[in-house]
């Protein structure tokens, strides 16, 4: 290597924020970047004197990325916990000359700036949404925004708050991650964030990852020329991505995506261009991404399932759509929405009984408006004139004597809702009661609002927006 190769090597490594490792093949550390100190607990003079089995058994990598490779010749991907209390993904790959393995370069991924960056967002989500109590004419914006949203319901606060962010984003091209879970209607919100972009007139493309198998991913995502492989269509075939082209591409249960894949995508979304399988030149493409998940990618992240500068693409605008459970103020509007529907498609004017009420606020609807809607459709169908309680128990269960408490389990009943409320007590009211005296207690038990939001299944920003609106903090004490 030239000096001025070498030179370049050094430049990259010394600036770069991820944290390198070279080593040799037989596990002596021939050079690290200078981050790496801070990380591990002890100099680069002393790691580049030792062997990657030597810093394993001292517990200084606990465990080796490097040492992983070393033995399968494969690329790896872990979590270590180093002996400076700091939770890093590492990556590691092989360096091979004439078939032979010569040596390893890692990198590591400090975990502590992935929490800082959560913490960040939820400081900002919260900032953001005092922004929009204090704005002159926020009646009349939200109105407008409700009757923009068409069949998506925005009628509690926080679903308010959402439609208005994507109604700000909508006309620049960041990329939006949609979280949450299933069936809360991030496809919708997808939809809209389309509709409300200068795009609308483009192509809105719904993918979903998890349909794709990994084989099959590169050549319908990027396409492919006539004959790039056995099989392939007499004239090839345009991916995904190009026919987005102009408009939005959606991509769906993001988290699914294999390790492999994801780094292919990376790449197009960096460099703004794609290569069909079997061609020699790059495309141009010109399209918006938005991406949904069910699963906490930050987490993925943690457990070496997800790549972290990907992560970092996508969490450009990130949108968290709250479970029915935490916004029931919507669901008397997704019911009446709902059962518009079902008597215009059938032909029929059924009524519900007042009776249900109850059950439709007081249910945890672990399934969401997917399951609202479900629930409904099949109490339609096996109702005459009027659909009441006993048809409409939602998955069969007996329920109709309890509440549910928020963010607790379709099968952990609390106690029955005529000895839960007090005098003049509606069921708003009792709902706010029981939800504060759940976050009072775990104030007191845990020491942060993650483990809040682990316990209580709700995102962490959630936990923060609901603390600060019942006036706690973690570490009050009963």
């Amino acid at each position: 290597m030239s000096d001025f190769d070498s030179q370049i090597l050094r430049t990259i490594i010394e600036t770069a924020h991820d944290h390198f490792f070279i080593v040799e093949s037989d596990g002596r550390i021939r050079d690290v970047s200078p981050g790496s100190a801070a990380v591990y607990g002890i100099s680069c003079e002393e790691l580049c004197s030792s062997t990657v089995q030597q810093l394993e058994a001292s517990g200084v990598l606990k465990p080796s990325v490097s040492l992983e490779v070393l033995r399968t010749g494969q690329p790896a991907q872990l979590e270590q916990q180093t002996s400076t209390g700091r939770r890093v993904v590492a990556q590691a790959y092989p360096v091979f000359e004439g078939g032979e393995l010569v040596a390893v370069v890692s990198r590591s991924m400090d975990m502590t700036d992935l929490q800082l960056l959560q913490q960040e967002y939820a400081l900002l989500q919260q900032r953001f949404s005092d922004h929009l109590q204090r704005r002159l004419g926020l009646e009349d914006e939200v109105a407008m925004i409700e009757a923009e949203v068409g069949e998506l319901e925005v009628k509690s606060r926080v679903m308010r708050e959402i439609a208005l962010l994507l109604k700000r984003v909508a006309p620049t091209d960041a990329t939006v991650l949609m979280q949450g879970e299933s069936g809360v209607g991030k496809t919708a919100f997808a939809h809209l964030v389309h509709r409300w972009s200068s795009r609308r007139s483009g192509p809105f493309l719904d993918v979903n990852c998890a349909a794709i198998p990994e084989g099959l991913f590169e050549s319908e995502m990027f396409g492919y020329c006539q004959g790039a492989f056995s099989g392939a269509a007499p004239g090839g075939r345009v991916g995904l991505i190009e026919q987005a082209a102009g408009g939005t591409l959606f991509l769906d249960e993001i988290g699914e995506l294999p390790l492999g894949v994801q780094t292919k995508l990376l790449k197009a979304i960096q460099d703004g261009s794609i290569t069909r399988l079997g061609d020699s030149r790059s495309r141009r493409v010109d399209f918006r991404l938005v991406v949904a998940t069910n699963q906490d990618l930050a987490e993925r992240v943690e457990q070496g399932l997800f790549r972290l500068d990907l992560y970092y693409r996508l969490n450009v605008i990130p949108v968290t759509l709250p479970p029915l459970r935490e916004r029931r103020e919507d669901i008397p509007a997704l019911v009446e929405r709902q059962l518009a529907r079902l008597n215009e498609r059938y032909g029929r004017d059924k009524i519900l009984s007042r009776d249900v009420w109850q059950l439709l606020m007081g249910w945890d609807w672990p399934g969401n408006v997917r399951e609202l809607e479900n629930v409904l459709e099949r109490a339609w169908l096996a109702s005459e004139d009027v659909i009441d309680a006993q048809v409409l128990a939602p998955s069969g269960s007996d329920v109709q004597s309890h509440a549910f408490i928020p963010g607790a389990g379709a099968s952990e009943p609390s106690a029955p809702v005529a000895q839960s409320l007090e005098e003049g007590e509606g069921l708003k009211a009792v709902l706010a009661r029981v939800e504060r005296d759940i976050l009072a207690r775990l104030c007191s038990e845990l020491s942060s609002t993650y483990a809040i939001a682990e316990r209580l299944s709700i995102s962490q920003p959630s936990v923060v927006r609901k603390l600060k609106q019942h006036g706690l903090r973690v570490g009050d004490s009963l």
